[in-house]
């Protein structure tokens, strides 16, 4: 009873549902009013032409039955007049009463009564004592990602919700979540903001600005991420009080530039783990390429471990009898000294670098540019609006305005001399018809290209991308690398760094009976034992209980991981 009539004085509160009950209330009075004015004919039809004589109550009772269609027969007009009578208020019954009543009753009471229950579903604050948890502002794609990463580490987490609504339905979905406005000071001191570990400010830049300066004043120690959609809105969120700020687009923008071939032999480091770097190395043009991973002794010339292998798309472990395709990308581990020891082992790239192909002029192309072009890369772009290729010319690139689809065009921009093909549309479906049309165009191109829906990354590998990244992976990987507190990592797309304690099951085994590799898929990278990193790892390894292993992998192999090694255990 207690919860009904806080649902009852929860939509008396509302000044809409008021409204709504005193229309309801307006048409019944007319309903009731129609209803005595039939009774009233009824009597004044049954006395002056048939010459009957009926009580009050026999009136409203033919009224009634005829209108609610009940029609018991007991009580009946003989004269024309009359049953043209019962013809009006027969239809006037269905009409008013059978159809208009119970949709007004429906719309105006009992679906805000409802809508009134599933609000009060929606908490209102955090449960007393919580601490340690990720503050979300907004549920988008990166929010979605992120908690996705957060249940697996078993990071606890809360998404800021206005509308009770919507809060609710996504409670139902098993999500965490609290009912406020993420401008509310209130809101913050609900979520327990004071004592939690991070607040991710993940709106518009301008929201993000008053979210930063409110929670800022409940928490003046909360560590704020706050992302932004221009570079200019960077020192905004700084001033306001943000931590952290990740202008998204323009970093996804160098690290696809980071991708590309500009013609050198060197190791990129892409991240690194407690001083361990992890760099990438391309076969193609070495002498790396056609040989088997033990044959390449690349350990005991420069110390650096291959962890994994790049073909097409796909991670794979490396283990000493993996082949190391042309096109291969080599994932390294080791420390700054075995990276330059490695370079200086490799023979030098190509004296004049190829020129680099981007195919779309917007945020993220324009940040690759400028990254490629401080790289002394030639630098081609093509897109559909000459006004967005224009802040280009100023870093010195070619630009070619038109419908890449254009086969003229593009051999214009050089598809046919370019090493690397940079795709930046926001458009899924034509980066992927885009791959598949300079795949055909040159088959030895390294296309690498950004996509916006996770579902599209098999689609765009299949179409020939050699490699791919998101938004919302660069997102998450970012937000995690400073939740975790380790340099960011970001191999590609569905593939991350993990920081995991050895399991019982495998404590005390060597690394080649654990079958992590094997069963997993995922790359054992290095050994943090209390502090100290083990990276020059063999087969003979042992995996101390009090170990952590640093693994790269996808979330999915991770579960796999938990599924095979970690329940067991427990």
């Amino acid at each position: 009873m207690k919860f009904v009539s806080s649902q009852l004085a929860y939509l008396m509160s509302n000044r809409e549902a008021r409204a709504n009950l005193r229309g309801l209330l307006k048409y019944v009075l007319v309903l009731v009013a129609l209803i005595t004015l039939y009774a009233f004919l009824f009597h004044v039809i049954k006395i002056r032409v048939e010459g009957e004589q009926h009580s009050w109550i026999t009136g409203f009772y033919w009224t009634l039955v005829v209108m609610t269609t009940l029609g018991f027969g007991d009580i009946t007009f003989t004269s024309d007049i009359g049953r043209l009578f019962s013809i009006l208020v027969l239809l006037s019954g269905v009409v008013l009463l059978l159809v208009m009543l119970p949709f007004m009753f429906i719309s105006l009471f009992y679906a805000p009564w409802l809508e009134a229950r599933v609000r009060l579903r929606a908490p209102r604050e955090v449960p007393e004592g919580t601490e340690g948890h990720v503050i979300l502002t907004e549920y988008d794609p990166i929010a979605t990602g992120l908690i996705e990463r957060l249940r697996t580490e078993h990071i606890p987490y809360y998404v800021i919700e206005p509308d009770p609504t919507t809060a609710a339905r996504m409670i139902g979905e098993g999500i965490r979540v609290i009912a406020g406005n993420n401008d509310s000071g209130a809101t913050y001191q609900r979520i327990n903001a004071a004592a939690a570990r991070m607040l991710l400010a993940n709106c518009e830049d301008t929201v993000n600005t008053n979210i930063t300066i409110t929670a800022r004043e409940i928490a003046p120690h909360l560590q704020i991420v706050a992302i932004v959609e221009e570079e200019d809105s960077v020192d905004v969120l700084q001033l306001s009080g943000a931590t952290r700020v990740l202008p998204l687009k323009h970093q996804l923008g160098e690290y696809l530039a980071n991708r590309v071939d500009t013609g050198g032999n060197d190791a990129h480091v892409i991240g690194a783990y407690r001083g361990l770097q992890i760099a990438e190395f391309p076969a193609r043009d070495t002498i790396l390429a056609g040989q088997i991973v033990r044959d390449t002794h690349l350990r005991e010339r420069t110390g650096v471990s291959v962890v994994g292998l790049w073909e097409r798309g796909k991670l794979r472990p490396a283990f000493p009898d993996s082949l190391i395709q042309r096109d291969a990308v080599l994932v390294l581990a080791g420390t700054e000294q075995q990276m330059a020891a490695l370079n200086t082992l490799m023979p030098g790239g190509r004296t004049t670098p190829p020129p680099v192909l981007i195919i779309g002029a917007g945020k993220v192309g324009n940040a690759a540019a400028r990254a490629l072009r401080r790289k002394g890369a030639e630098v081609h772009a093509i897109d559909r609006s000459a006004v967005a290729l224009e802040p280009m010319r100023q870093d010195g690139v070619m630009l070619f305005p038109g419908d890449a689809s254009d086969r003229s065009l593009l051999e214009q921009a050089g598809i046919g001399k370019v090493s690397s093909v940079l795709l930046t549309t926001n458009d899924d479906a034509m980066n992927i018809y885009l791959a598949v049309y300079c795949r055909r165009l040159n088959p030895s191109l390294r296309i690498v290209s950004r996509i916006t829906h996770e579902r599209n990354v098999e689609a765009i590998h299949r179409a020939g991308a050699d490699f791919v990244l998101s938004y919302t992976t660069l997102g998450v990987e970012s937000i995690m690398s400073l939740l975790k507190g380790y340099e960011l990592v970001v191999l590609g797309e569905g593939v991350e760094l993990f920081s995991i304690p050895v399991p019982p099951s495998l404590a005390g085994r060597r690394l080649a009976e654990s079958g992590i590799g094997s069963a997993t898929g995922m790359s054992v990278v290095a050994l943090d034992r209390q502090g100290a990193l083990v990276t020059s790892l063999t087969r003979e390894t042992p995996l101390q209980k009090d170990a952590m292993l640093v693994l790269l992998g996808s979330l999915e192999q991770r579960r796999k991981f938990a599924e095979l090694f970690e329940k067991q255990s427990s």
